[in-house]
């Protein structure tokens, strides 16, 4: 078997120090590392991301997202709101789903379950 030590998973960003801002003081992860403007190493709730520059212009994909699980969805969508990030929410029978957009336009949601 395979020995996996860690895992993040790796969000392609166009400034590092706009991400970093984004992921931390807006969303509260912690910066572990910061490798100049190559890497940056964040963790929170469960989850490692790497912030990776690039100098490509980037489409936006709707191939990977990032799910936020919290107890007050609209407490949530008013703090990040107040931060300047737009939310559209999206309320289902079981499950309330609130999706925003990081500095460079990957998609991120708030989810609530009543189940």
């Amino acid at each position: 078997m395979l020995n996996i030590q860690a895992a993040n998973v790796t969000v392609m960003v166009t400034n590092l120090d706009n991400a970093i801002k984004f992921y931390t003081e807006i969303l509260g992860m912690t910066l572990k590392n910061r490798y100049g403007q190559h890497w940056a190493d964040l963790e929170g709730y469960g989850l490692a991301i790497g912030l990776h520059p690039t100098d490509k212009k980037m489409k936006r994909a709707d191939n990977l997202q990032i799910g936020l699980k919290v107890p007050d969805i609209d407490k949530a969508i008013i703090a990040l709101a107040q931060n300047g990030v737009h939310v559209k929410k999206n309320n289902e029978d079981q499950v309330k789903l609130a999706s925003f957009m990081d500095p460079d336009n990957n998609t991120l949601y708030l989810v609530r379950s009543d189940w």
